[in-house]
């Protein structure tokens, strides 16, 4: 067969080779050099440097590294080889969990019945376009702010208490699943709700026989991935908002106890409680599904 096929242009095969870079061994090169490319390099290139002087030139105050390597070696293994509580209990300990435990799920409950409707003004291929492009500048003015913060705010408003973690928790979840819920909105196909319109379907109906049908796999596991984080910051707000809790607990025995062996036993606490929930939550995204 000649090089030409039969519309009389050259095959396909001889197109693409025409692209086709190979070094001297005779391999392929699959990639091809862009400006994108070198910016990245300089890029990593300058991070490395800076941090390289910054260690060069960082005033560590007549510190021995070695001895401070050491100890930093030595608390390590008493604070994950010898847990043990000494102030607390192992039912006071568990309370504490269930607290931790409460108010996450409370916010991301709360947050996700918000960010359900919130969503459905936020998704462009059944909200408006100019109402989307609202609800979005201000759900991104709301993630901007870290949770910690939100959480404080509403401690200046509410007082310290398990309110104002709850409300602040609540705040940034329902920020962030707004986001996550409208993209799995816009990802279902578009005929469907066009076919539904045109039967004459209220905008409740498309929502609860279409929308929700097709997204709620993607919003579990959004939900989920967002409680993980509400625990964890859980964890983080019990002292700073009076809320008290298994991050109370860690405060106490990392900064007024100074007990290394208490924090680890209670750090082996949150890890177990993090297992359990990430298996219970499979099993529950594997149902939805």
């Amino acid at each position: 067969m000649s090089e030409l096929d039969i519309a009389g242009q050259p095959p396909l095969s001889l197109e693409i080779s025409q692209y086709i870079r190979k070094t001297r061994g005779g391999k392929i090169k699959t990639a091809t050099k862009s400006r994108s490319d070198h910016a990245i390099k300089i890029t990593i290139f300058v991070l490395l440097t800076l941090t390289i002087y910054g260690f060069a030139t960082f005033n560590y105050k007549n510190v021995d590294i070695a001895k401070a390597l050491a100890g930093t070696w030595s608390n390590i293994k008493v604070l994950f080889g010898q847990p043990k509580l000494t102030y607390g209990t192992w039912g006071g300990s568990l309370k504490a969990l269930f607290v931790t435990f409460s108010l996450g799920a409370l916010a991301t409950i709360f947050g996700a019945i918000i960010a359900f409707f919130g969503s459905l003004l936020c998704a462009k291929n059944i909200a408006n376009s100019f109402v989307a492009n609202i609800t979005k500048s201000f759900v991104a003015f709301i993630r901007a702010v870290p949770t910690i913060l939100w959480v404080l705010i509403f401690t200046v408003a509410a007082g310290l208490g398990s309110v104002a973690a709850v409300i602040g928790l609540t705040f940034h979840s329902a920020g962030y699943l707004i986001k996550a819920y409208a993209e799995s909105i816009e990802e279902m196909d578009e005929g469907t709700i066009e076919a539904l319109k045109a039967s004459g379907a209220s905008f409740w109906q498309i929502v609860f026989q279409a929308i929700l049908p097709s997204s709620i796999s993607r919003m579990t596991a959004w939900t989920f991935l967002r409680f993980e984080i509400n625990f964890t910051n859980a964890l983080a707000v019990g002292a700073a908002a009076g809320v008290g809790g298994i991050g109370f607990d860690l405060y106490m025995a990392g900064n007024h106890y100074f007990d290394l062996r208490e924090l680890g036993f209670i750090t082996y606490i949150v890890v177990a409680a993090v297992i359990l929930l990430e298996m219970i939550a499979t099993k529950i995204k594997a149902t939805v599904r």
